[in-house]
Formats: C-alpha cells, structure tokens, sequence
C-alpha cells in the first residue's frame, strides 16, 4: 500500500554510529518525534549493542 504524502508516521533507517552499517528500518510519528531518533540496538557487524541513529 502506498503511502500519502502528507503521512503523520513514516519509516525510518537506523544506522549504526561505529561502523555505520544501516541495520534496522523502523517508523516513527512525525509529530511526536520531530528530531532524529537515537536508540542501542544489536549490531550483526560489531556483535554488540551499539547507538544506531535515524538517516534521513
């Protein structure tokens, strides 16, 4: 299903802050989230949990 232009929640790509592999796709609200989204996650290339950050 295609997505409207004018969506309030949109998917998002984290990457990973060390080795900046994009691992993770994900959604956010717009309205409620308006900066970049920071979370730890798994990262498969470094084998740990590291900060991923929203690309745009």
């Amino acid at each position: 299903m295609a997505r409207r232009r004018g969506e309030v929640r949109i998917l998002v790509t984290m990457q990973c802050s060390d080795c900046r592999e994009r691992n993770y796709i994900t959604s956010k609200n717009r309205r409620n989230d308006p900066q970049r989204l920071e979370q730890r996650k798994y990262c498969s290339r470094c084998r740990q949990h590291r900060a991923h950050r929203e690309v745009r």
